[in-house]
Order: structure tokens, then sequence, then C-alpha cells
């Protein structure tokens, strides 16, 4: 989460103390109780009615734009009303206290199951895995997994001598950066080249010696929606262990394309079917349709999640064991995944996702139809493309589309690719469950609106717009 610091922001010019209720608004005396105090930065010293502070709190909210809107998050946001009032019955439920809330426990237990089938683990009913805040977390676990094993094989080198490493491209997500530096693992990452934006089988190969705890594949890359050549890369592995003896395991991150290549892509191999793969992750908030914030992390077999990293405690009475990162946080995530899953099934997450997937292939390639962009991949993957202007555009850039995207509410990053690739700038959409044709067509019309005035400017206006890449 980010950091805040504590320094007040300086009043406006004319700021008023204190704010007019509306007595429509609320259960305010129309002929007293009119105003109240906002807290903006210290606790106030007196209550106010609960409708009252509601309102406080709503109109500021409201500045947050709509975020059916944003084109730039992969989380998920639309819910059916059910979800929602599940949710809300497990609010107070810390499920992490599973002799307390054993229920909840139990549908977080069905669907690691679940997980495990449709990951083709090797013995799905007896799946290792365990539920998290998001995928950030669920890599942690994996990445603290993979050390560990390594550690475990290397008793005499390591912490003595050795420095472990981790090999991904450099398209991960920074939770793999923060991985590395959080654990003390140096990351050896794949550099981008030409028109491969992602992680090269063989160049993963070759950085990887008798010190690599791991190899970082990615099922759906965040930069561009691709996917990368998860067995592939185990082939690869498995021509360096026959030339050298080196056992490298294989982490799939697949926070968003864990969740469609199983009903869109069933003849992809890259999940538990190869022998490498040793864990898999995804966010249950992305591409498995459930509000945030949910992640799941799921290892092949026990063996592969080292026991001593599970804590067993004594904790109101019951044996618990848990693999976590924290130690409180709601059932409401765990029980909207489990009614997600028995809702929609394999058939209804099928229609969902090919639905998705649909709306950015042609919003794709109707963006493609302007002239004035370059398309570097098509949505055919994940839901998700980039593009960048085209060649001979030199009246503006993909920050200015950004930017001028913004003003008319759409949300759509435009940020630099990462070494070798600095050069390129692009802007990206994310396709989800709720962003239907008819608002495809929306966006598309806004788009289209603002091209003239933008083909017209003598040149980029230079303004970056930073958008967070996630």
């Amino acid at each position: 989460m980010a950091l805040h610091h504590g320094t007040p922001t300086p009043p406006h010019r004319g700021h008023r103390s204190e704010f007019s209720v509306n007595p429509v608004y609320g259960e305010a005396n129309p002929v007293s109780g009119m105003t109240g105090r906002p807290p903006h930065h210290c606790i106030p010293d007196e209550p106010m009615a609960p409708t009252t502070a509601y309102q406080f709190v709503h109109d500021e909210l409201m500045l947050d734009g709509n975020a059916r809107q944003n084109l730039a998050t992969f989380v998920t946001t639309w819910m059916e009303p059910q979800a929602g009032r599940l949710m809300a019955d497990c609010f107070p439920k810390n499920m992490i206290d599973k002799d307390e809330y054993p229920r909840t426990a139990e549908l977080e237990r069905r669907c690691v199951v679940m997980l495990a089938h449709l990951w083709h683990a090797p013995d799905p009913d007896t799946a290792v895995g365990c539920s998290t805040t998001g995928s950030s977390e669920a890599c942690m676990l994996g990445g603290m997994a993979l050390k560990r094993r390594w550690a475990k094989r290397n008793p005499v080198s390591y912490p003595a001598t050795a420095r472990p490493n981790l090999v991904m491209g450099t398209n991960v997500q920074v939770c793999w950066e923060k991985f590395c530096d959080f654990w003390e693992v140096e990351a050896r990452q794949v550099p981008m080249e030409g028109d491969r934006f992602h992680l090269d089988p063989q160049a993963a190969a070759e950085l990887c010696d008798e010190n690599t705890i791991g190899v970082v594949t990615v099922l759906g890359s965040t930069f561009d929606g691709s996917y990368e050549p998860v067995a592939e890369v185990c082939r690869a592995l498995d021509d360096l262990q026959e030339r050298t003896g080196l056992d490298i395991p294989v982490h799939v991150d697949g926070a968003s394309g864990a969740m469609v290549a199983p009903f869109l892509d069933q003849d992809l191999v890259w999940d538990f079917q190869l022998p490498r793969v040793a864990s898999i992750n995804t966010s249950g908030h992305k591409y498995g349709l459930v509000y945030p914030g949910v992640g799941w992390a799921l290892w092949r077999t026990a063996d592969a999640l080292p026991e001593e990293l599970v804590f067993r405690v004594d904790y109101l009475g019951g044996d618990m064991p848990t693999f976590a990162l924290n130690f409180s946080r709601p059932g409401s995530q765990v029980a909207a995944q489990y009614y997600t899953f028995v809702r929609l099934g394999r058939e209804g997450y099928r229609a969902v996702q090919q639905q998705t997937r649909d709306v950015a292939r042609s919003l794709a390639e109707r963006i493609e139809a302007f002239g004035d962009f370059t398309l570097l991949s098509r949505g055919d993957q994940l839901p998700v493309f980039a593009f960048t202007t085209a060649e001979g555009v030199g009246t503006f850039d993909v920050y200015d589309v950004s930017r001028r995207l913004r003003e008319r509410g759409w949300l759509v990053p435009a940020y630099a690719f990462p070494r070798n690739r600095e050069d390129l700038s692009v802007l990206r959409v994310v396709c989800r469950n709720g962003f239907s044709e008819d608002l495809a067509d929306l966006f598309l019309n806004d788009l289209g609106s603002l091209l003239p005035d933008l083909r017209s400017q003598p040149a980029p206006t230079g303004k970056t717009a930073k958008a967070f890449h996630h």
C-alpha cells in the first residue's frame, strides 16, 4: 500500500471551517444542527450524526471518478448485488480464525480444491494452497517457498557464501522486485528485445546457475496482455538439467491469465501438467471476478511447500496451520470467490471471459482503423491490448491521448517500456467483465472526437502523465 505522510494540505483561499448539510440528504433537523466540521486532519472532539458523517465522506469520494471507466486496472469493478450482500455478511469475520469460523474456512478449502482441479494438480483433492490478500502476497509466498527449498538443498553454502537468485523477465509485476529486495534475493532479469516484450526461454536458462531458486513466468504480462511461453521455458530448463544437472523449478504468476486460459485456451499447456511447475498464483479479484482483495497460491504437492514455513498455532482453542504475511482479514472475499465459482461454473466463466475477449479484440481493431495508432497486441490472450502512435504521427504522443481521455472520465495509462525498449511508450486498455460493447462504443466515440484536436497540435505537449502501472 502507499505510504502517507501526515502533512496537512493548506486550506484554499476562501476556505470555510463549517459546511451546510442539505436536510434532504439525511435526517438533519431543518432548523438546527445544519452544520458540522469535517475531520480533515484531527479526530473531532464531538460526534456527529451518522447521516451527516456519511454524507461528508460520500461527497468527497465522488471525486474519485467512475471505477467502471477505469481502463487501467485489472481489478474487478462490478459484481452482482447478491455477492455484495454475502460480502457484507462476512465483514465481521476474521477468516484467519478458522476455529471460530469453520464454514468460512471450509469455503476457502473448497476454492483451493476447485483451483487445483482447474490447474491440473496431480492430486487435486489433497492440494496445498491458501487464499491471500491478492497476487502480490501470493507471489511473496511462492517466492519464499522457492528460496527455502533451495536453502535446504544448500545448507553448507547458504548463507555463508552463496547468494540466491531468481530469474524473470523485465516485464514482471513490481511485487517480484519487492520480493527480491525484501528477502535478499538477486533479481536476474531478461530484458526485452525488439518485438519480444516478455521472457525468452533460452535467455532465462542461460541466467540460471547453482544458486537459482527458480524461474518466474507470467501468464498474462501487464505490459501488453501477452502470455509468456511457460512450456518453452520448462523445456529450456529440462535441457539445462540434462546438460548440467541443475533442477530449476518454475513459478507461474497467473495473476490474470490463470483465470482466463483454463476457460478460453484449453489446448495451452502452462499449469501443473508441466512437471517443472512447482507453484501458481492468481488474483481472484482480477479475472476471478471478485471485488478486491483476494488472491490464491497453490503448490504442486505438499513437498513443494516446506513444512517449516507453515505456522501451526494454538489460537482460541484450535490448532490452526497458516501460511500468510498477515493475520487478520475479513472472510468476505473468500465467500464471494466461492459464490462466483458456484454461480457461474465453468461454462459461465467461459462465457464471461469470451465476451470480454471479444470486446477487447473488436475495440483494438477499431482503434487501429483510425490510422493514428499501431497495435502491439490485440487482446487475443488476456483481454488487454497495448498500442502506440503510428509511424509518422508527430503532433501528439501517447501521453497527450491519456491526458485528454482523462478529461472525459476514461483512465487509460500511458507508460514507457523497461530496459532495452525505453524508447517505446504505449497506451494500454484492460477490458473486464462489465465493460460491454456499449461502453466500448462510448469510449471509441470519445477517442475519435479527440483526434482532430490532437492532429492539429503543432507538437506533443510534453506533459508526461505518469500513470501507475499495475
